[in-house]
């Protein structure tokens, strides 16, 4: 038997998904023949494997879910002058060679941790067979996410599925899709079958039911971006359409996830109890304590606590950065947008979205913070914060900083205009007004409208049924169940999801990105500006593999079309 190392920082370990996730002890070059031994060992190890998830607070845009907002036609690179990655990201450019390093070794780092708890299984000495299945369920689910993001996000990757040290060609992209299909497959074949209930919640750990949605949307992004019609598996089986409708009907019928009754009580805004908006809405949020039918799989911020390891490996970045760019001169922070709390104005929204969107339709509004809407009862926006430039005055408002009022009346504190109502950043029970690090809004990587609408586009026979439920929810009419309702609907529903972009992709409506992101007004340091930020085709939609990469392969890895080191430079 091969001896493999093992090597896991305490603070990567202490960065899961839960507090009860997060309660694990150092584990430094521990190997195969001793590591991992038992069940306690096993969960250790699995831990680590979600770790990836969280990103790196060091590298921003080594995160999924803001690369693919950034390339998306709802929103621009923004945030101030000085912020070019941000920028570059959403035009399809590079600041440097190496742009995207730290994204593809978290990636293979969360795929070499998983090929090594598979490969260790025969050693582990189990307490229950009921642990070995769902920890190796959730292990192989793991891999095939990584994987899955890695390949929609590089194109052709190599293909590696045992911890050993290998230089590996990249793969076609058909053998990866196959593997991350099988290993979904699996995952679903050894995961437990239970039902969500109320109050249970899943603390950031895969299920079944989450393997099955995942499975459908890498089975509709490789069958519509390769224009393939099937999934051909490592065993020579296919995976067909009807057999990916067959697990979302499953899931649909047996998972016990459902629409949550309010659509805009997913998002941490409707916690701000006075806020104008909400009180007019009779809004509510659902809170993150697992009460909330509608989360598939989630990465989890909240439970963490703001500080892990003296790091602030928990908080959820992507807040900070897509949050309104609005502290003064002043310090009026917190108070001028209230509840929206201030960060660095990265990815405003684009006005394409918000001029074609039904406003008939509350998702418009309970998705998207148009500053200029009395509705909204801001007391002010300041034009021009912090060099702020693509200003559209549209802001996201799911996944962005929120402030609420201490529950003390009489608590108050100096914000540079006096003594103003203290304001805690949405988790009062941290005690701290350090609006970067209180960002711990959790992160839907799947949620159960998406997969309602999946299952209709899959062609379920129940997929007007699914499709029905989602438009119902917001009081919205039936409508024919078309490719392009279907379109629509997804835009709408799924808005500033990290889902848009990869949409467009395998749809192959790229020319919506440039369309619905030329000639567009926008303010570049309170000054009204003309920009467009155009899909380079070139690239095919996929990033460029990072130069170290190549260098370290000796030329085994090969670059991605329209990235050689004079394109692309932003």
């Amino acid at each position: 038997m091969k001896k493999f190392i093992f090597t896991i920082l305490s603070a990567a370990m202490l960065t899961g998904c839960s507090e009860s996730f997060l309660d694990t002890e150092n584990l430094t070059k521990k190997d195969n023949t001793v590591f991992p031994a038992n069940t306690n060992d096993a969960e250790q190890l699995l831990t680590s494997v979600y770790t990836p998830l969280l990103g790196d607070i060091e590298y921003p845009f080594c995160n999924a879910f803001m690369q693919a907002e950034l390339m998306s036609d709802e929103r621009l690179g923004a945030g101030g002058t000085d912020d070019r990655e941000a920028q570059a990201v959403a035009a399809f450019m590079k600041v440097q060679e190496n742009q995207y390093a730290k994204f593809w070794e978290l990636k293979w780092q969360g795929i070499y941790r998983a090929n090594f708890l598979i490969a260790s299984e025969g050693n582990i000495a189990w307490d229950t067979e009921a642990d070995q299945k769902r920890i190796m369920g959730e292990a192989y689910f793991m891999r095939a996410l990584h994987y899955f993001e890695l390949v929609r996000a590089f194109g052709n990757v190599p293909l590696v599925l045992t911890p050993d040290p290998v230089n590996n060609p990249q793969a076609p992209a058909a053998d990866v899709y196959g593997q991350i299909a099988a290993d979904l497959l699996k995952a679903i074949d050894l995961m437990p079958a239970a039902a969500w209930t109320p109050g249970t919640g899943t603390n950031g750990h895969a299920t079944r039911w989450a393997a099955q949605g995942m499975l459908a949307r890498a089975f509709l992004f490789y069958t519509g971006y390769y224009n393939d019609d099937t999934i051909t598996l490592p065993d020579d089986g296919t995976l067909t359409r009807q057999q990916v409708a067959a697990q979302i009907d499953d899931c649909v019928a047996n998972s016990g996830h459902n629409l949550l009754p309010e659509f805009r009580n997913l998002w941490p805004y409707t916690a701000a109890k006075d806020y104008k908006y909400n009180t007019d809405n009779n809004l509510s949020w659902i809170t993150e304590d697992g009460s909330n039918p509608e989360v598939m799989f989630v990465i989890k911020h909240s439970g963490a606590g703001a500080d892990v390891d003296g790091n602030n490996h928990s908080r959820n970045n992507e807040v900070l950065f897509f949050s309104l760019r609005y502290q003064d001169e002043g310090g009026n922070a917190w108070v001028d947008c209230y509840p929206y709390g201030s960060g660095w104005g990265i990815g405003t929204v684009t006005p394409d979205i918000y001029e074609t969107w039904p406003t008939n339709d509350p998702r418009r509004s309970g998705s998207i913070l148009n500053v200029d809407d009395p509705a909204e009862g801001l007391l002010a926006y300041h034009d021009g914060c912090q060099a702020q430039v693509h200003d559209t005055h549209l802001f996201n408002k799911k996944y962005t900083s929120i402030s609420t009022k201490s529950d003390d009346p009489t608590a108050e504190t100096y914000l540079g205009v006096g003594l103003v109502p203290l304001y805690w950043q949405m988790y009062p029970s941290l005690a701290s007004l350090d609006y970067q690090n209180n960002t711990l809004q959790d992160f839907f990587v799947l949620r159960f409208a998406d997969i309602l609408l999946m299952g209709a586009e899959l062609g379920s026979a129940k997929g007007q049924s699914y499709f029905d439920r989602v438009r119902a929810r917001v009081g919205l009419q039936s409508l024919p169940l078309t490719l392009e309702n279907i379109k629509n609907e997804r835009r709408w529903e799924l808005a500033f999801e990290g889902i848009r972009y990869y949409d467009l992709l395998r749809w192959h409506d790229e020319n919506l990105i440039t369309q619905h992101r030329s000639n567009l007004t926008v303010k570049n340091l309170n000054v009204d500006t003309k920009i467009s930020v155009p899909f380079r085709a070139e690239t095919k939609g996929f990033l460029p593999i990072p130069d170290q990469e190549i260098q370290k392969s000796q030329g085994v890895l090969v670059q991605n079309p329209g990235w050689a080191s004079n394109q692309g430079n932003y």
